[in-house]
């Protein structure tokens, strides 16, 4: 592709922000429509759970693998692929005339979105270089906030205002011209792949499959269930099938998971950084949302416009680090970026006010631009697939831990006592991600330099 081209490489990123947003809205809507879905298909509890489960647990399992498949294949083939899929999987949820053909639909999106989102980190290196790569990761932040807090907002209107007397199907339908759009610009989005075209390690993607599923359903299941035994075998099983895994991956020439991604330090740090950072901050707005309708009797819409100045300071710290910080002072920036979250989540211990929460979501922008260009700064071409998909797949990890540790103190002990105990776990925790921050400073390329591999000095 010319040079020309990249004169569009700004809207292109948009429609990448768009197909993540996509994702977000509908794995945060189904508790919005739910009470509908359940009188409406007489659905029972468990089946209402495995809605939302059947959405994160394919995704989880198949994120690594999505992120490979862009290696053979190319990056922009397999989103495209993935977004198409996205919709007319979308299409059959919203005309589900039973429970087993919506949860059909809802497995089928969550294998679509595992194609998408692995895809996004390098796409948007194979389209901007230099300083503009901090700028352009800077977007996702603010984009992922606003859909996470906006999707049940927007849920809740479609779901009240009973369009044609469709009830909660228009949810669903909502993502048709989301993904048509995406679709039609899709084609000014650079194709990348890796170099040496690697093939597909079906029995590491067995493996991993197996391990990241025997870990997520517990995690999914546990609350409701009372983490009884097999919860936990399960669990112990999982990762022993992981350590079988990495194992597995040794020595072969096409693995799954770059085995040069661990040489350094910079990745694997990265990759703890991201377990601890994403299972305390999920964690959080998991049981701030909770207690705002649950001991505060508001409304899912109403909760969610609390919670807006966290997306605006995100927005804001996003933007302030991506333009003018990460340049200027490189990583530094991520731990400027924790102080302020933990000075905002001081006060949010004292008062759930707009101000501690504008702080708190300035913080997070300023943590997550710096973060995700760091930790892919000495990936190779080769290596782009495998780091993007173990990179979302930790943070999917993270999310799911995160909304059960946190979720189980909530229900444990009520109302503002929760809020109180999980602030103070976070602490520790955020301490903890500040003394495994890589120092990496951001390589500074020309256009047409390629990346250093992994275990370069420097």
């Amino acid at each position: 592709m010319t040079s020309q081209l990249y004169r569009w490489r700004w809207l292109a990123l948009a429609a990448l922000l768009l197909a993540e947003a996509m994702n977000l809205f509908d794995s945060t809507v189904i508790p919005v429509a739910s009470p509908v879905i359940r009188t409406d298909l007489a659905v029972s509890d468990t089946a209402l759970q495995w809605l939302t489960a059947g959405y994160t647990l394919p995704f989880a399992l198949l994120l690594i693998t999505g992120g490979r498949l862009g290696d053979i294949f190319g990056r922009r083939r397999v989103f495209v692929a993935g977004v198409l899929t996205f919709v007319v999987c979308s299409v059959l949820c919203a005309c589900a005339p039973t429970v087993a053909v919506l949860l059909t639909g809802r497995v089928l999106q969550g294998v679509s979105a595992a194609l998408i989102i692995p895809q996004t980190f390098g796409l948007i290196r194979a389209m901007f270089t230099g300083t503009e790569v901090a700028k352009a990761l800077g977007t996702i932040g603010p984009v992922m906030a606003l859909s996470a807090l906006c999707g049940p907002v927007a849920g809740g209107m479609l779901v009240d205002a009973n369009l044609l007397g469709l009830g909660w199907r228009p949810v669903f339908l909502l993502n048709v011209p989301l993904g048509l759009a995406v679709l039609a610009v899709s084609p000014l989005i650079r194709e990348d792949h890796s170099p040496t075209k690697p093939r597909l390690d079906v029995g590491g993607t067995l493996l991993a499959s197996l391990g990241i599923g025997l870990l997520v359903l517990p995690l999914v299941e546990g609350n409701d269930s009372g983490w009884p035994v097999w919860t936990w075998l399960c669990m112990a099983l999982g990762l022993a099938i992981l350590v079988v895994f990495a194992r597995h991956q040794r020595g072969r020439t096409s693995p799954l998971v770059e085995p040069s991604l661990f040489r350094g330090k910079v990745f694997p740090a990265s990759l703890i950084s991201s377990l601890l950072f994403f299972t305390v901050m999920n964690g959080l707005l998991f049981v701030l949302v909770l207690f705002l309708q649950l001991a505060q009797h508001k409304t899912p819409s109403d909760a969610a416009l609390t919670l807006l100045p966290w997306s605006a300071g995100l927005a804001i710290g996003s933007w302030t680090a991506g333009a003018v910080l990460v340049p200027r002072f490189g990583p530094k920036v991520m731990r400027a970026g924790l102080g302020l979250v933990l000075v905002g989540l001081a006060g949010i211990a004292v008062s759930l006010t707009a101000i501690p929460l504008f702080v708190t979501g300035i913080g997070l922008g300023m943590f997550t631009v710096p973060f995700f260009g760091n930790a892919l700064s000495g990936v190779a071409p080769h290596e782009t697939g495998s780091a993007s998909g173990l990179l979302n797949a930790v943070q999917q990890l993270g999310a799911t831990i995160g909304v059960a540790l946190l979720g189980t103190v909530f229900f444990r002990f009520g109302t503002l006592e929760a809020v109180i105990i999980a602030i103070l776990l976070i602490v520790a925790v955020l301490a903890l991600t500040i003394a495994m921050i890589p120092t990496r400073r951001p390589l500074r390329r020309s256009p047409d330099q390629k990346p250093r591999p992994a275990n370069s000095k420097g």
